[in-house]
């Protein structure tokens, strides 16, 4: 394990509880071990496993073990091999979200990203003084990301093994927490994301990001060529023949995008009834929730905007049956914790 991650662990061992219980954590440099139940997490690869699984009765369909099975073949998204802490940062502020996001999330935030994949965004938000975590449940991700981490001397990213349904952090223990194209994965959604929220400290932030379900549309056209014609039309998704990135991030696109063997759609509607449920407020979405209304280049994430009404949602989100192709027919949602 790298000395900066036992560093982090030995100074923020405070922060982490047992999966399986929520029992407190003690660690001993070769595994995490819980006080309550005793049950020991070791650490592989320098990568602390605190995955517990699900517990859930026969009559829900855990696609836990699926999803992970994909991932772990199929890491996403992929690096580059000329990728370095400089190109990551190159192309991540070219791209409009995660510009804005860097230049709005401050200095010395403790985040947390559900879901984080090769780590590539908790990477980059690294970078600028603030301390992020990344879970995932695919070890074979989690290394990749660790990888460059390491080899870019990030010592304020750091990456553990997690099911986002049984956390190893405790309730209200982040300024931030991200789950960015991760619940449409899972078996309920909104479970994950009560169960992510609670982590939010009061005052602080969740975004997250999901399939629209109008705006997948042109994504699940495709789909149904490219299984008719066995892939050889993949010149119909730019992102999977862009020369822009190497061959592994194409491939890693496309697989992703096309070959998942779960996910699920959803609206703004139905997140803002998700917020309600677990006293959060909208702040912000991408795209807008208003019709014609775009996002600025100095669009404020975190300051509130108008959720539009119903019939307002309504007609963006038919609008993004023609705008949504160009990120997988995607949107994301930033909501505030309330302070009680």
């Amino acid at each position: 394990m790298h000395d900066s991650d036992r560093d982090f662990i030995t100074q923020s061992i405070d922060l982490f509880c047992c999966p399986k219980c929520g029992g407190d954590m003690a660690f001993d440099n070769e595994s995490f071990n819980c006080s309550s139940c005793h049950q020991r997490y070791q650490v592989s690869d320098g990568i602390a496993s605190l995955f517990w699984p699900n517990e859930w009765n026969h009559s829900i369909d855990d696609v836990t073990d699926r999803i992970k099975s994909f991932y772990e073949e199929t890491p996403f998204p992929n690096y580059d091999d000329f990728d370095n802490v400089g190109s990551l940062m190159d192309k991540a502020r070219r791209g409009f979200f995660a510009r804005l996001l860097d230049d709005q999330i401050p200095f010395g935030t403790r985040i947390l990203e559900c879901g984080c994949g090769t780590g590539q965004l908790t990477n980059f938000l690294s970078v600028a003084s603030r301390t992020v975590i990344g879970t995932d449940i695919c070890m074979n991700s989690l290394r990749m990301a660790k990888g460059f981490k390491e080899a870019n001397d990030l010592q304020r990213a750091h990456f553990y093994q997690m099911n986002l349904f049984r956390p190893c952090f405790k309730p209200h223990s982040f300024d931030l927490v991200i789950s960015n194209g991760v619940l449409h994965h899972t078996s309920s959604p909104f479970l994950a994301f009560k169960t992510i929220s609670d982590l939010v400290k009061p005052n602080g932030y969740v975004l997250i990001g999901l399939y629209h379900k109008y705006g997948r549309t042109a994504t699940d056209l495709r789909r149904k060529i490219f299984n008719a014609t066995k892939d050889r039309l993949r010149f119909l998704d730019s992102r999977a023949t862009s020369e822009d990135v190497g061959q592994a991030q194409r491939n890693a696109w496309f697989t992703d995008q096309y070959k998942n063997p779960h996910e699920s759609k959803h609206t703004v509607g139905e997140v803002l009834h998700w917020l309600r449920s677990t006293q959060f407020t909208f702040i912000h979405s991408i795209p807008k929730t208003v019709p014609f209304e775009r996002i600025g280049q100095s669009e404020r994430l975190f300051e509130p905007d108008r959720p539009g009404s119903a019939f307002e949602r309504f007609v963006a989100g038919i609008g993004m049956v023609f705008t949504g192709h160009r990120e997988g027919g995607f949107f994301v949602v930033i909501a505030k914790k309330s302070k009680a």
